[in-house]
């Protein structure tokens, strides 16, 4: 545990409704704002390289790839430039400023490729302070912090429900650029919401005491807690690798091998292949209260073994959902039949529940390990995972119409295996050390 920071210093923040820190809720719904922008962007973007632009299938991939490895290598950046020179807040408001202008420019089909970069970027400086901030929120021995990033986590993923449904449905049905623009109007939304409410977050840090307790760190505690958090990175884009595939391949796989029609009050409808990408977020907002609940009543110490334990089940339950489509594929046949949409949800269920296992398990472990003057940048450094994650599944994507489709699923679940194993390997080396 890094010690006590500025954001210990002072009372304790007045609490809501619902247990925690007003600034909490002010932080999952900016955040659920840019999701919905972000996730409404990404639920369009292959289909209108595809549909729209012409682009060719391995072409949209590769971009639909770099595109999302840029956005979360960016953060690395974005939280340095936090840490060292613009600080937390004023990066946040700069971040999604840049998104909201990027979204808006993507209704425009000749500024494809500035706009992106603009989302990317905007992307970098966003999230990792904001992140941050909701650590900041509590005392390190408040025994809510344990559970504020997967409330957290829960509350931002109403946003990937929402977007979808509105941002897809729009682009699908009534013009691309309909689509963007409500991405854009969503982080807009989002950003006139953190401003009017920063009294409620946590201040700056304290610059010049920061230093101070950096000279009272333990250098072999450092390097061990940085070693840790660079190898379960290294395993997490092993998930990612898999997990990245949801909007990309998966979502070709909806689009062309899944049957979408069903009878609605005597008429046959088909349901918007946009629509399959709020089965996710769905699920996460309705399976993070049961899993806290579980998780509490456990009288397990939540050490870094146990949580890294943690993140090994969830890769296991995501490796179940990659088998699903394998055999969703074998099903389908050589010649492409179209398939329950079963599968799919099927799919969706175990990939959300592995999702839950690691990803919010993740955050908390960052927080926790990470020196109090890098946190930002120790944020950001996280989301390489993600960078890496989804350029590797960008690049697997290309090779979507050249192997057969269970043998491409089989890829996606031998490397989520692989990311088990070592965090089991990893969590086994620790609790040794701390027994």
């Amino acid at each position: 545990m890094t010690p006590a920071g500025p954001k210990e210093i002072g009372e304790r923040p007045a609490r809501t409704l619902f247990g925690h820190p007003a600034g909490l809720t002010v932080l999952f719904t900016t955040q659920m704002w840019a999701e919905f922008s972000f996730f409404g962007l990404q639920a369009l973007l292959v289909y209108y390289m595809t549909k729209q632009l012409g682009f060719a299938q391995a072409k949209s991939s590769l971009i639909y790839g770099a595109y999302g490895g840029a956005a979360f290598f960016s953060p690395f950046f974005g939280g340095l430039i936090a840490d060292k020179w613009l600080g937390r807040t004023p990066s946040v408001i700069a971040g999604g400023a840049m998104m909201m202008c990027g979204h808006f420019a993507m209704a425009f089909p000749a500024l494809l490729f500035p706009a992106l970069a603009l989302v990317a970027l905007g992307n970098g400086l966003f999230i990792p302070p904001l992140a941050v901030q909701v650590g900041s929120l509590y005392a390190d021995d408040d025994p809510r912090k344990a559970y504020a990033y997967s409330a957290y986590y829960m509350g931002i993923n109403l946003g990937g429900l929402l977007a979808p449904l509105v941002c897809g449905t729009l682009g699908e049905l009534y013009g691309w650029h309909w689509g963007f623009t409500a991405a854009g109007v969503g982080m807009a939304i989002g950003l006139v919401g953190y401003c009017s409410f920063l009294r409620l977050l946590p201040p700056e840090p304290n610059r010049s005491l920061i230093a101070a307790e950096a000279q009272a760190e333990a250098a072999p505690v450092i390097r061990r807690h940085v070693a840790i958090l660079v190898l379960m990175t290294a395993m997490v884009v092993l998930f990612r690798v898999g997990y990245e595939q949801s909007g990309n391949v998966i979502a070709l796989w909806v689009r062309d091998f899944t049957e979408r029609s069903i009878d609605f009050f005597g008429d046959r409808f088909t349901i918007p292949a946009t629509w399959f990408q709020s089965i996710n977020p769905l699920l996460i907002i309705l399976g993070t209260p049961v899993l806290i609940r579980i998780w509490r009543r456990g009288r397990t110490k939540k050490t870094t073994a146990h949580l890294l334990r943690r993140m090994a089940i969830g890769c296991v339950i995501a490796a179940t959902a990659m088998l699903v489509m394998v055999l969703a594929a074998l099903a389908s046949g050589a010649q492409g039949a179209r398939v329950s949409s079963l599968w799919v949800f099927a799919y969706f269920a175990l990939l959300t529940l592995g999702e839950l296992f690691v990803i919010p398990v993740g955050l908390t472990l960052i927080e926790s390990l990470a020196p109090v003057r890098f946190a930002s940048m120790a944020m950001g450094a996280w989301y390489i995972a993600k960078f890496l994650g989804s350029l590797l599944a960008g690049i697997m994507g290309a090779y979507w119409l050249i192997i057969p489709a269970w043998a491409f699923f089989c890829l996606g679940m031998t490397s989520t295996i692989i990311a088990a194993v070592s965090l089991y390997s990893m969590s086994r080396l620790l609790r040794t050390e701390e027994s």
